[in-house]
């Protein structure tokens, strides 16, 4: 217990206080006698550092008055009239004048570039001007030229001048105007008298001049004698760098030199001093009292330092009671201490500090559970209140639906008009949905361009807008006010958003969930309307409800993509050929290389199942290379047999953007021994319009071997027929959508028409997809179409169920010949081929303008 109290701070004030002075009554007088002379030497320290500041501010009052001084001149009508007309008498006169006026030392008229045009000065010696007649002081003028005006201490010979520099301005910069005070023995008396030091003005002399970087006496308030032996201490190099003690005639002065013109060569300083010996004299009286006031103080210092501790240690524990709540979390209660003294302004401070911590907490949580976009509820903030949702309904027995809400364009928003367009979207969004979301629900942005709204079933239902129909279909897999409210809210994303003027067309997707039809927890609910929406995306009615079957889907989707990667090495790929027929010859000139999948589960699958996935992942350069290897190994062997077809493989995006395509392709041609005119890569307009630079690239590349360029499906991209012309491009191939109905459409019929003139006046042969009838290849013949492929031919075959094709089908091998049977177009340079008129056939094309309806 005693060792306790030992510890409390009370009880070791008590004790400190009882040795401090026992300690003193010990030590004795002579520890008296340095205390003496320490504070004699702090009180020095303080009044040097006290003058220093005081000579500072004087200096700098001497500068503002020196300035505006100059700008009054500088102002002067008349005198920048002179400067104006270059009247040196006059100039020179009006310098005089006010330099009598304001007792300048020095007054210069500077020309814009520096040039000293007229100075004159007191009876003392002037500024001078450099060899070339330049301002002297160059460095002065390039800060006044910076800053607009400039003012330092400078030094010529044996003089220092406290130099101001202005501009003259009509209302142009016509001058300069440089007036000086010269820093003498009067300013600093003038200095003595404000500050009660003694000062003194040194510069530092050249090497020329003392042999090393001596100091000289410029201006000095001491003695006689006193000044002598300061020069004799400089000229000894014994006086200290940064001041300190220094004798002077027997006399100890305290010192502080102040540096006056910076880092300028060669330097001027200024010299404060104090007598030290006056200092000491002055605490021999107080030595005196001390020593009797220790021997007094002893009686009376327990019960002080007692009332002291008691004073101190309470309010220190009350802030430490208070310290404790705040830690435990509890804000609420303020620390009470009844004091003025820094204990209570501790006190405040600790409570300034309690509601600052508090305030800030409250502002944490705003922010941790709001979007500051939007101002609409979080991810987190959504993920809270769906978990009290459901356990509510669970308690209830009730229902309730999770919506997710995916802006369609809002991407190409954000790449064409920039961030701030997109969140202007996002804020108009969340504007429209926070107007239509019904009493009780919860609206939040999870991030990115996603919405989601909880929609407790027992709340109110939503009320669409003035002008929208309130009817909802009805669904069989949930609630109808989730239904209504999707079709209100998607009805009033029609309506464009605003930007300055421009629409911008916003759609939207919606995927719901419902609990607990849909899942049981918060998160099952999330990933269930997230798939919903997905598959609102690829449906048509803008909303859909979650469905198994997307699951599935999506777990398939999964499945495949690993079981790709194994079918590449267990060699389950397969290469089906479709024959291409020459309309013009009734022959077979050509055949498509496609992909298939022999799935060991699933049986044999066509690309459409597995290709989108693999370009997804990027692993569809694997099954493009294993496709250009199985291709023109065939093709090499057809050749062998005498059977030279030309084989088209497809290539995707992905592909284009590999470097090592074109060398990949040259060493199969070589190592299978194929002619390069036999094989036909064939692109899509939308691989190449990802990145046109590179894909162009890539391309010339491959034309430089030889191999043909096909450009597949079209007709359905967005390519322009600018990137067309640059393209190495040997031939196009009509999508299967405008030739099958080519018959019956008028519109389509044009359009295969108008491709078919358009590739033959680019010097490029035509393929028609699609072609399932003898009277839709009877009316491509009729257009010029040069080749057809479809299930009118043949479907898709494997390669040695082709080859009996062959021998059996109306569409025989070509004759053989020298080069391959499909001889690419030569594209002209300028204007149409000359064999153009004659390929299009217009005598037939005009005979058969418009298909039958």
């Amino acid at each position: 217990m005693r060792g306790w109290r030992i510890r409390r701070l009370r009880t070791r004030i008590i004790l400190s206080f009882a040795l401090v002075l026992v300690a003193g009554q010990g030590i004795g007088y002579w520890l008296v006698d340095a205390a003496s002379s320490r504070n004699a030497r702090g009180q020095l320290d303080q009044e040097l550092v006290a003058g220093e500041r005081v000579f500072a501010r004087l200096l700098e009052h001497n500068r503002n008055q020196l300035a505006q001084a100059a700008r009054v001149l500088a102002a002067d009508y008349g005198f920048r009239e002179a400067i104006a007309t270059r009247d040196a008498a006059t100039m020179k006169s009006v310098l005089q004048n006010h330099g009598e006026r304001i007792d300048a030392s020095t007054m210069q008229l500077l020309s814009p570039d520096g040039v000293v045009q007229a100075q004159v000065g007191r009876s003392g010696e002037a500024v001078a001007a450099d060899p070339s007649g330049g301002f002297l002081f160059r460095d002065v003028l390039d800060a006044a030229r910076r800053n607009g005006t400039a003012s330092a201490i400078v030094s010529q010979g044996l003089h220092a001048y406290q130099l101001v520099v202005v501009p003259v301005r009509a209302p142009l910069l016509i001058a300069w105007v440089a007036v000086g005070f010269e820093v003498d023995d009067r300013l600093a008396q003038d200095i003595k008298r404000l500050t009660d030091l003694e000062v003194s003005f040194l510069r530092g002399r050249s090497a020329a001049q003392t042999g090393g970087d001596r100091m000289v006496v410029l201006a000095s308030t001491l003695p006689g004698g006193h000044r002598q032996a300061l020069e004799t201490v400089i000229e000894a190099s014994a006086m200290p760098a940064q001041g300190g003690l220094m004798e002077l005639a027997g006399i100890h002065y305290g010192s502080r030199i102040a540096s006056l013109t910076g880092e300028q060569q060669p330097p001027v300083t200024a010299l404060l001093q104090r007598s030290l010996d006056d200092k000491l004299q002055a605490f021999q009286p107080l030595r005196n009292f001390l020593l009797v006031l220790a021997l007094s103080s002893v009686m009376l210092s327990m019960i002080f330092s007692a009332l002291i501790a008691r004073g101190i240690t309470r309010p220190l524990s009350l802030l430490h009671e208070g310290a404790l709540r705040m830690r435990g979390g509890d804000y609420s209660a303020p620390i009470e201490v009844p004091q003025a003294d820094e204990i209570g302004m501790l006190a405040a401070s600790f409570n300034g500090m309690r509601e600052e911590i508090a305030s800030r907490e409250q502002e944490i949580l705003r922010l941790a559970y709001l979007d500051g976009l939007t101002g609409l509820p979080n991810r987190v903030r959504l993920n809270e209140q769906l978990e009290q949702a459901i356990e509510s309904a669970r308690r209830r027995g009730a229902t309730l639906s999770v919506m997710l809400l995916n802006l369609d364009r809002f991407r190409l928003i954000n790449d064409t008009l920039g961030h701030a367009a997109g969140d202007h979207v996002l804020r108009q969004v969340a504007m429209r949905l926070r107007q239509l979301a019904p009493a009780g629900a919860t609206l939040a942005r999870l991030g990115g361009d996603e919405f989601a709204l909880l929609m407790p079933q027992d709340g109110a239902s939503p009320v669409p807008p003035a002008g929208l129909a309130s009817a909802a279909s009805e669904s069989t897999h949930a609630p109808p006010d989730a239904a209504r409210f999707a079709q209100m809210v998607l009805e009033v994303m029609k309506h464009p958003v605003l930007l300055d003027g421009q629409p911008l067309d916003v759609g939207a997707s919606i995927g719901i969930a419902c609990y607990p039809e849909h899942g049981a927890d918060a998160g099952t609910l999330i990933r269930h309307a997230d798939m919903a929406m997905y598959g609102a995306k690829r449906g048509t009615q803008g909303y859909a409800f979650y469905d198994l079957q997307f699951d599935i889907a999506q777990q398939d989707q999964l499945s495949l993509l690993g079981e790709l990667r194994r079918a590449v090495e267990a060699n389950e790929l397969r290469v089906f050929y479709q024959p291409k027929i020459d309309l013009a010859g009734g022959c077979t000139k050509g055949v498509e290389a496609l992909v298939r999948w022999e799935h060991p589960g699933r049986g044999l699958l066509a690309p459409g199942l597995f290709m989108p996935y693999a370009e997804q992942t990027g692993f569809v350069r694997h099954v493009t290379g294993w496709m250009l290897a199985q291709a023109i190994s065939q093709c090499g062997r057809w050749c062998e047999q005498g059977m030279p077809l030309q084989v088209s493989i497809n290539i995707s995006t992905r592909d284009l953007a590999d470097e090592g395509l074109p060398g990949l392709v040259g060493r199969l041609l070589a190592q299978h021994r194929v002619p390069p005119a036999l094989i036909c890569l064939e692109i899509t307009e939308s691989s190449f319009m990802q990145d046109p630079e590179r894909a162009l690239k890539t391309l010339r590349e491959i034309d430089v071997l030889g191999v043909e360029i096909s450009i597949d499906d079209f007709g359905t991209g967005f390519s322009s027929l600018s990137y067309l012309k640059r393209l190495p491009v040997d031939e196009l191939k009509i999508d299967r959508a405008f030739v099958m109905n080519m018959l019956d459409d008028a519109d389509d019929y044009t359009i295969v028409r108008s491709t078919v003139e358009l590739a033959h006046n680019l010097g490029l042969r035509v393929v028609a997809e699609g072609v399932e009838t003898a009277a839709a290849m009877d009316a491509l013949r009729a257009v010029g179409c040069d080749l057809a492929q479809g299930y009118h031919a043949s479907r898709p075959i494997p390669a040695d169920a082709f080859q009996r094709w062959l021998l059996q089908a109306q569409w025989g091998l070509a004759t053989p010949e020298i080069e391959p049977g499909i001889q690419p177009r030569k594209r002209p340079t300028t204007g149409m081929s000359p064999s153009a008129s004659t390929r299009l056939n217009t005598s037939r094309i005009s005979a058969a303008s418009a298909p039958p309806r």
